[in-house]
């Protein structure tokens, strides 16, 4: 039997999820991974890693905001 009623059929499948979600929490978890082992470190290793994990947000985030200027400055067809 076909489905009359006008609201909508949702489907939230894991693959939605993930898709939709995986990388914000991948950036949560870098950054929670980052913070904890700037607390805890004292040299060496520690502090390579809290390097990496902080700078991955900041790198993503500088990248995606200049792709976005460099579309925004891309020459347009005259009118």
């Amino acid at each position: 039997m076909k489905r009359t009623s006008s609201t909508p059929d949702f489907h939230h499948t894991p693959s939605s999820f993930r898709r939709l979600w995986g990388w914000p929490l991948l950036l949560g978890v870098s950054t929670t991974l980052g913070l904890i082992s700037a607390l805890f470190s004292d040299g060496g290793l520690g502090d390579v890693v809290a390097w990496v994990a902080l700078g991955a947000p900041v790198a993503v985030g500088a990248w995606f905001g200049w792709r976005r200027s460099a579309s925004d400055r891309a020459p347009t067809s005259p009118p």
